[in-house]
């Protein structure tokens, strides 16, 4: 009898212990499981990558035309291929500044910058900013930074002070001072002094 109490008093306190572990080890066995996933390492073969283009975000292109005036291109993001002259720009940016203090703003979706020339082919919504207050939009323009030349032959649409034109294209000299409008153009002149 005595050893039928004893066996009783400890089953009392063993098999409450039993039922618990059993209930926590099946509720926490899809963590266990998935823990034993993240633990394993798989290796795949890989080829050896060998990138075909550089590509910068955020960069920033400084220098100086022919008279020492400074310029910037920057853009969201470029790219240099194969042809290591050649950057192909995203959204484009050029500020340049002029002999007498004001600034040119140039823009566009995209372009392509030739380092060593200079030269600056922009397309997509090219927008020219002026701080005299004009502005005109094309859809291609070419940009010489050095000599502060452009130029373009897709219509174009210009508005400032003077009052709004529409052209077939433009050359733009002397970084702005002078902006030749070339084909049919139509001018529509705001009163002024």
């Amino acid at each position: 009898m005595l050893r039928h109490r004893i066996l009783v008093s400890v089953a009392k306190r063993v098999l409450p212990l039993a039922a618990v572990a059993l209930l926590a080890a099946i509720a926490l066995w899809p963590e266990i499981d998935s823990a034993a996933d993240r633990g394993r390492v798989a290796f795949r073969r890989v080829l050896q990558a060998a990138p075909d283009a550089l590509r910068i975000v955020d960069p920033r292109y400084q220098g100086v035309d022919e008279q020492n005036r400074p310029y910037t291109v920057t853009a969201s993001v470029a790219t240099q291929g194969g042809n290591e002259e050649v950057v192909v720009l995203e959204a484009p940016r050029a500020d340049l500044l002029m002999g007498d203090g004001s600034w040119v703003y140039l823009e566009s979706r995209e372009g392509r910058f030739n380092r060593p020339t200079n030269q600056l082919d922009l397309a997509g919504q090219v927008t020219v900013h002026h701080d005299d207050g004009s502005q005109f939009v094309t859809d291609r323009a070419a940009i010489d930074l050095k000599a502060g030349a452009a130029s373009g032959d897709a219509p174009v649409a210009a508005q400032g002070p003077f009052g709004t034109l529409t052209a077939q294209g433009f050359r733009l000299f002397d970084r702005g001072q002078v902006v030749v409008f070339t084909g049919q153009a139509r001018t529509v002149l705001e009163g002024g002094q």
